[in-house]
This record gives C-alpha cells, structure tokens and sequence, in this order.
C-alpha cells in the first residue's frame, strides 16, 4: 500500500459486470463518482444481460479475482469496500481470504442471489459458504426479503415484526449489522429495518411506481460503502444511502433505458447542477 494517504476517500467494489450498464459494476462506480467518492473494481463475473434479463455468465477464475484483489489492496488505501455478485462458492472463498488480511477495511456484504429479471446469480450451494465465510466479516449485510429468507431457510417476512426477527437471526451468523430492505413489501411506506448492536433502526420512505428498479440494491449498497469512506457512521451511512437511493427512483421513473426492468438514474444530482455559460 502506498505510504501517502490519498486526498479522496476510496471505495472498492467486488462484483459482477452488468453489460447494460443499469447494475453490478458499472451501477457501483456511477454510485461512487456521484457521490464523491474515488472507485476501485474487482471483476467476479461478466453477463451479458440487459434491462430484460441475463442470457449468459462466465464466472472469473478464482485466482484472477484474488489477483485483482491484491493489485488493489498492495497500492490503494482502500476506505471501504462492497461485494455484489460472486457466482459461486470458490469466489466467495478467495474474496474472503483477502478481505480477512484487511480487517481494517468495513465491508459491506450485498447477498446478491437473483437478478432483478429473476435470473440467478448465485449458484444455490454457495449459499453456505456465504454464510460461513463472509457474512461473519461484514460490518454490514444487506438482503432484500426474498434473500433474507433464503439465507434463513425460511418463508419470507411478511410484515415489519418478521423482517425484525429474520435480521437478528441474520445478525446472530456473525455480522455486525444487517439491513433488511423492504422495496419487496407492499403498503404506501418503504420500510428497510437497521438491525445491530444499538438495536432497531427502522428507515422508512415513500413507495415510488416505477418500472425502473434495475440495479437498486446495488445502488445502496455501494452508497452505503461510499458514505463509510468518508467517515461516516453506519447509521448515517445507512440512512443517507437510502434517500440517494429514493432520489436515484424518483429521477429515473422517467428514463427509457431498454425495454424492460430500466435503471434507476445515478446522476441526477449531477444533472441538477447549475451549468455555467
């Protein structure tokens, strides 16, 4: 690692390539850049999907992603950093041998499983080797309902008590926090539940209709990572990146990107920017 402390907060990223651009990679480091924030990547996998869905993946080789990882870590000061999309059981493993030689570095754990089209991005025996080798590593992990429940073995939360219940079974796996997000839920509020140490944090926002959804849990969890570059708290990571994220909804239920699932619109505080003459 370079002896001279960088001048902008690092996040890095560890997840897959969305080749439409609305998710995955391309989804964290447009995060990154709106907010400030100097973005690193580690590839674990490229798909070749759109806002209808995945068609192909081609998982990367678990020695490349672990030489990706160590280019990274021997050279940047890394603040914070996110995983996405692993793929498979050997990924997850050679992600966690190097975020363990970097404790120092929160980690904040997105268990993607399922695409937002549906398609598969975690292969099902891999779950417990996520189970057991990262997620007692993160400062925070974040499933949705569906993979709350399928993390648990169990049936998915159906009201706010059993999101509650599901995150301290989550939390009891090792993890400093869990983030049960609600966007799965039904009711005029949004509600995402903070489970940690300090106890029940509930995060509540309008429901926005939008087709757009693509790349939303992508999209908080990289913000989550930015805001701890910087310094931030877990609670006001937390909180901030799920308003940039309701934000990102809002703006980008107008935007024709495909025709399917389109993405949420990660630069619209950039485009609300006075221009200069």
């Amino acid at each position: 690692m370079s002896d001279c402390p960088p001048n902008i907060p690092v996040a890095l990223t560890i997840a897959g390539s969305d080749s439409s651009g609305g998710a995955g990679i391309q989804a964290d480091l447009k995060t990154f850049t709106a907010l400030g924030v100097y973005g690193a990547s580690v590839l674990t996998a490229l798909t070749a999907q759109n806002t209808r869905g995945v068609d192909a993946v081609h998982a990367v080789p678990p020695d490349f992603v672990t030489a990706q990882l160590n280019s990274v870590f021997s050279d940047l000061r890394v603040g914070a950093a996110k995983t996405g999309m692993l793929a498979n059981a050997a990924i997850i493993h050679a992600v966690a041998d190097a975020m363990e030689r970097h404790p120092e570095v929160p980690l904040v754990c997105d268990p993607v499983m399922i695409a937002t089209s549906g398609d598969v991005l975690l292969e099902p025996k891999a779950i417990s080797a996520l189970k057991e080798r990262l997620i007692p590593r993160a400062a925070l992990i974040t499933p949705n309902i569906p993979e709350a429940a399928r993390l648990l073995g169990a049936d998915e939360a159906k009201d706010i008590a059993e999101m509650e219940r599901q995150g301290k079974e989550l939390l009891a796996h090792g993890c400093k926090a869990v983030l049960v997000k609600g966007g799965h839920g039904t009711g005029a509020m949004a509600t995402d539940l903070l489970v940690y140490s300090g106890g029940v944090m509930p995060l509540e926002a309008p429901r926005i209709e939008t087709p757009n959804t693509h790349g939303t849990g992508c999209t908080l969890s990289a913000a989550i990572a930015a805001y701890l570059a910087q310094g931030e708290s877990l609670e006001s990571a937390v909180r901030r990146a799920k308003h940039f994220v309701w934000q990102a909804l809002e703006a980008g239920a107008s935007l024709k990107v495909g025709g399917g699932s389109g993405p949420v619109d990660h630069l619209f505080a950039i485009k609300r920017q006075p221009r200069s003459a």
